[in-house]
């Protein structure tokens, strides 16, 4: 296999804060990979700065071999990348439909322009589009709720939203922040099923920063973890659960 995303001796100070230090790592192409650690460790730092939200102190980032830290975010996205987040950033006015519809936005030509004026061609663009995100919100189990407002829908299923939203845009790297954060154990089974689909019938690539451990282990061919913004440990899930720096700073001994 080769590198989809390269990160190479990256580092981020805030002020006096040394948010990332040198942490380097890979992800190859069809490969799931964890980055854990305990909060205040640097992950969702280190999204930011692959999602070009954070400028590094020293590093570099790179996607297909190509560095992206020197190009615009929607640039990145256009390379093949696509994020959930933490706290779920979704249009609570908007119906489902309208928020997976901003995703493949992202990706056609026009994008909002297209949707809003009857430029040539764009009645069918725009019909292929709604097909794409409707076909989307089937595959995460919310056909039945394509129309309806965000703002009704509970947490859960808002999460399966946001990941629609991210897999209509047809990305080959997914980064997903906390995926099983805030839900029900049964929803974290569910969670883990349907990005075990993502991973198989749609062939994404995926990093995920997760707290939950048993999803860690039961979804990932490697894990990384960070402490204090260092890389302690890079491993397969079973190797990483043995490590004692691992289970010292992050697992606990139990």
């Amino acid at each position: 296999m080769s590198s989809l995303l390269e990160v190479r001796d990256l580092s981020v100070r805030f002020g006096g804060v040394v948010a990332l230090d040198r942490v380097s790592f890979e992800v190859e192409a069809g490969q799931v990979v964890a980055l854990i650690g305990p909060n205040g460790a640097g992950k969702t730092t280190l999204f930011n700065v692959i999602t070009r939200v954070y400028r590094p102190s020293n590093g570099t980032v790179l996607i297909d071999g190509q560095p992206v830290l020197s190009i615009r975010p929607h640039q990145v996205i256009r390379r093949g990348l696509a994020r959930t987040f933490q706290n779920v950033a979704l249009f609570r006015s908007m119906t489902v439909l309208d928020n997976v519809l901003v995703g493949d936005h992202t990706q056609t030509r026009s994008g909002w322009l297209q949707a809003s004026v009857p430029l040539p061609g764009a009645v069918t663009a725009e019909a292929a589009s709604r097909k794409r995100a409707l076909g989307m919100i089937d595959f995460v189990g919310l056909g039945a709720h394509a129309l309806r407002p965000i703002a009704a829908l509970p947490f859960g299923s808002q999460k399966r939203v946001e990941l629609a939203r991210a897999l209509v845009s047809r990305p080959r790297l997914l980064l997903l922040d906390e995926p099983a954060g805030g839900i029900s154990h049964e929803e974290v089974d569910n969670m883990s099923g349907l990005l075990r689909r993502v991973h198989k019938d749609l062939g994404v690539t995926m990093l995920l920063v997760e707290h939950h451990m048993a999803f860690v282990m039961g979804i990932s061919d490697r894990v990384v973890v960070l402490d204090f913004g260092k890389k302690i440990a890079e491993g397969t899930p079973a190797e990483v659960q043995r490590n004692p720096a691992v289970i010292e700073a992050y697992l606990g001994a139990a």
